[in-house]
């Protein structure tokens, strides 16, 4: 324990002469009845002497005296350690990446630092080892009062990318230079190289210790781990999980999510004891995998545990028809589909059958290899294919030379053209470079590719346009033509390896694979075309619009550039952000190394474990309270010993004056304060470990709500229906337990007048997505606690209810579960601005927004974890503006008839 004003102590040894000074108590005046003046003059005159004050009062009143001197010296349970060393104190933070999983612990931290010096009066300053949104160097503030900088600590958030401790270390040589005096220094340090040959945490650490005393607050038993982007296999996606090593086995788990939230698989990676790196595989269906937009790992929170998946880990359907005999077109080096099938199989799904049964089913691509298609049925399905959007590859060969048809996306000359003969080359022509605008633009055609033989193309005026790869001396080799929303694409040599080397080398992959891709719309290569920034992801991992520092990034960079202010992780493309036939993902896991454990920190150093900082407790009002307790027991019995509540009338005049007091002072303090401001509630309900749920449920949400949106909440305030006036709150939060009383007729009036003016009520049973039940018998209880109440027919939220709109978008309305169904009015009641007075779910929304003193969320979110709580979060503002604004979201549908009539 310690004292905040410890010098108002000194006022202890005086409790003697307190005792002293009232040890002496006036004798009670004496009533006497005399018949008249006159008898006065015989009365005698005895001398009075003063009686003396009990010892139990005395003590009593010393004991108000003691309490009080404590009180006023602002005493202090479980005190975080103050800074040792003389001078200002240096908050430093590593803002990075891999402090986002424990963000709140190291904000407590940093905090009971501040603490202790804002006790000892010293100033402070802050300096935080990320580069800011802005691009610029890491800088120190201006030294201030520890008050101050604590509002600062609040209001920060992690950076999606490396700390810059070399730029933080150039800061601090400045900042010693410039105050020239020495410091105490707080450093918050994720404990990571980021650097692949160390980075300069031991020199920014050193630099801390000489200029004074240095405690490193680091976390100790939680691994630093980081997913990088899987790997595209057949039928799964390989995971990699990069960690730190921990000495006992671990396990993570990754979830697949689509763009709205919903998580579609799940699987656990086993990271064995010691181990820097673990494996482990996420089958998918096709049709599953191609709605999978991220990978997050659970209950991680921060961009390392965030991969988005852009269109090169989507697997299409592609069609394979050979031109000769089905047994024969996968025979090994010279079948006419043998090298198409390895070079797709790993990133497509491969279907074979005829044209009618292929095009039956959904395709994004259908491969002939030198087959022509005859005039009739046939073709016209295929024409009405790819003019509806699919796209038609074709390969040449004996067949389609001595008979083409319409098909093509070029004319062709008749025969085919021999190279190495007596009209030709004396050698086989190599590719040259892609031209721009093609496709293929970013591959590099390697000499080791040479073709042999080809069919031509019948020159024209507009061959140049339609050709996507050309030989060296400028024959076309790759043409193209659009049909419809579709288009044919032509390769000028067979499959196999019978006319060229091509389908013999990797530059064959690359060029199918980005055909597959721009068969869904993908432009199958960006070369080094800009992307601008669509999305970003923000220290949590959470998308949100661009930060005000991203500029756009090379197409040939994007996979594979380490994050930065200048290209933060997220969406790039050149379309809008829900536009996925053009946008590119960047990833914090595909730029940065392997984290690894930082070295020692220097000799002398104070560690500190970040987590489990206990809040501190002053314990001042509370002596405070019971000086003032005994206080009045004083009053009363002096009141008693002078005679004034002698009389049976008078002690209960003076009994029921205090009762009321006490009943009617906190009622006026509350209804005031509510007054005064905006605040929620929640209904009492008796049970004192649901009712501390909802308590800091509230306080999260609001705290939540101040810090995204222009309203300002106070304290939530536990009301009980019937005794306390409703009408000074918005949303009354009624958590259901199974032994809730049925309100009494005074409580039903109220909740009846709460909802008839205005007032919404949001009822949670709590037993939602729990398996056997989170609150057994919730459902019951409901009906028994609305069975007076004037409740509107209800119906399943819509999905275009201003309660998904009102201030974010949201597919769904989670709490600590998900998946329940959300009840609202049915029908708009025109009286009532059409708000429904009552919503009704069994998410459990309290503890999923419920923190503790430290900040931290206490209770998981089941199944979705962090991405999870925030939806839960937006679902509470969301509530919370259709409270205070009612149906102002939907009425903006008016406004342009609203507009039109105006200007009439």
């Amino acid at each position: 324990m310690t004292f905040a004003a410890p010098w108002l102590l000194l006022a202890l040894p005086a409790l003697p002469v307190l005792w002293w000074l009232l040890r002496v108590t006036p004798p009670a005046p004496k009533r006497q009845d005399f018949p008249a003046l006159r008898l006065l003059q015989e009365m005698p005159a005895p001398e009075e002497t003063p009686a003396r004050t009990p010892w139990w009062l005395l003590a009593l009143r010393l004991a108000a005296a003691a309490l009080m001197i404590l009180g006023l010296a602002r005493p202090i349970w479980g005190p975080a350690a103050g800074a040792a060393g003389q001078g200002p104190l240096l908050v430093v933070v590593d803002d990075g990446w891999a402090a986002a999983a424990d963000w709140p612990d190291r904000m407590a931290a940093a905090e009971a630092e501040l603490d202790g010096a804002a006790r000892e009066g010293r100033r402070t300053a802050l300096l935080l080892t990320a580069p800011p949104a802005l691009p610029d160097a890491p800088r120190i503030t201006g030294l201030m009062p520890a008050e101050e900088l604590r509002g600062r600590l609040v209001a920060l958030r992690p950076k999606p990318w490396a700390p810059d401790r070399a730029g933080a270390l150039a800061a601090l040589s400045g900042w010693r230079t410039q105050h020239g005096e020495r410091f105490a220094a707080l450093y918050v340090a994720d404990g990571i190289e980021h650097a692949a040959e160390g980075d300069a945490f031991t020199p920014l650490a050193t630099a801390l210790a000489e200029g004074g005393a240095l405690v490193l607050a680091r976390s100790e038993g939680r691994p630093t781990r980081l997913l990088p982007p899987p790997r595209a296999e057949a039928d799964q996606l390989a995971l990699t999980l990069l960690t730190t090593p921990l000495p006992v086995p671990s396990q993570a788990a990754v979830l697949a999510r689509t763009g709205d939230g919903r998580t579609l698989a799940r699987t656990e990676i086993t990271v064995p004891a010691g181990a820097t790196q673990a494996e482990a595989a996420l089958p998918l269906p096709l049709e599953i995998r191609n709605q999978v937009v991220r990978l997050d790992l659970d209950e991680v929170a921060g961009a390392n545990a965030t991969v988005l998946l852009d269109e090169r880990f989507r697997r299409r359907p592609v069609g394979l028809i050979a031109g000769g005999e089905a047994t024969a077109a996968d025979v090994p080096l010279i079948g006419e589909l043998f090298y198409l099938d390895r070079a797709l199989a790993p990133h497509a799904e491969l279907r074979r059958g005829s044209v009618p049964e292929l095009l039956a089913r959904r395709l994004s691509v259908l491969v002939l290899a030198d087959r022509p298609v005859e005039a009739g049925r046939e073709r016209d399905e295929l024409t009405a294919w790819i003019e509806a959007g699919g796209t038609l590859v074709r390969f040449a060969g004996p067949r389609l030379a001595e008979n083409p048809d319409g098909l093509l996306p070029v004319p062709l000359r008749a025969g085919e053209r021999q190279l190495g003969g007596a009209l030709s080359w004396e050698r086989p022509q190599t590719l040259a470079p892609f031209p721009e605008g093609s496709p293929f633009q970013g591959l590099e055609p390697t000499p080791e590719v040479t073709v042999e033989r080809q069919v031509l193309a019948e020159p024209s005026a507009r061959l140049s346009g339609h050709t996507w790869a050309r030989l060296a001396d400028g024959t076309p080799l790759v043409t193209w033509d659009n049909r419809g929303a579709g288009r044919i694409v032509m390769f000028h040599v067979t499959a196999n390896a019978e006319w060229s080397s091509l389908p013999l080398s990797g530059l064959f992959v690359d060029m199918l694979r980005r055909l597959v891709a721009l068969s869904a719309g993908v432009g199958g290569a960006d070369g080094e075309a800009p992307l601008a920034p669509m999305e970003t992801l923000d220290g949590f991992g959470q998308l949100g619009p661009p930060s005000p520092g991203a500029q756009p990034i090379s197409g040939a960079r994007v996979e594979n550039e380490a994050p930065s202010p200048r290209h933060p992780p997220g969406w790039y493309g050149t379309g809008t952000s829900g536009d996925g036939a053009h946008r590119r993902a960047l990833n914090l896991g595909a730029g940065v190394p392997a984290p690894r454990l930082a070295a020692a920190p220097p000799t002398g150093t104070v560690l500190r474990a970040i987590g489990g900082v206990p809040a501190e407790r002053d314990l001042g009002p509370w002596l405070l309270a019971a000086a003032m307790l005994l206080l009045v027991v004083d009053l009363l019995v002096s009141l008693g010993l002078r005679g004034v509540l002698a009389r049976p009338g008078r002690r209960a005049v003076v009994a029921a004056l205090l009762a009321l007091g006490m009943m009617a002072g906190p009622a006026r303090a509350q209804d005031g304060a509510a007054a005064l401001a905006t605040r929620l509630a929640y209904v009492v309900t008796g049970d004192p470990q649901v009712d501390e749920i909802s308590r800091a449920g509230l306080v999260g949400l609001s705290d939540f709500v101040n810090r995204r949106t222009a309203a300002a909440l106070a304290e939530p305030v536990a009301v009980e229906p019937g005794r306390d006036d409703l009408s000074f709150f918005p949303l009354l939060y009624w958590p259901v337990t199974a032994d809730s009383a049925q309100p009494d007729v005074a409580g039903v009036a109220a909740l009846n007048g709460f909802m008839r003016n205005g007032g919404i009520i949001l009822f949670d049973t709590r037993d939602e997505g729990s398996g056997a039940g989170y609150a057994p018998g919730a459902s019951t209880a409901l009906r028994r606690l609305t069975r007076d109440l004037t409740v509107p027919p209800l119906a399943p939220v819509p999905q275009d209810h201003v309660l998904k709109r009102a201030f974010y978008l949201l597919q769904d309305l989670p709490g600590r579960f998900a998946g329940g169904t959300v009840w609202v009015a049915r029908d708009q009641d025109r009286a009532n601005d059409s708000v429904s007075p009552v919503i009704i779910g069994g998410h459990d929304w309290a503890s999923a927004w419920a923190i503790d003193g430290r900040g931290n969320n206490p209770y998981a979110a089941i199944p979705g974890g962090a991405r999870q709580r925030t939806l839960a979060y937006r679902f509470g503002t969301n509530l919370v503006m259709y409270a205070l604004t009612g149906n102002y979201k939907g009425d903006q549908v008016h406004v342009p008839a609203i507009l039109e009539r105006l200007g009439n």
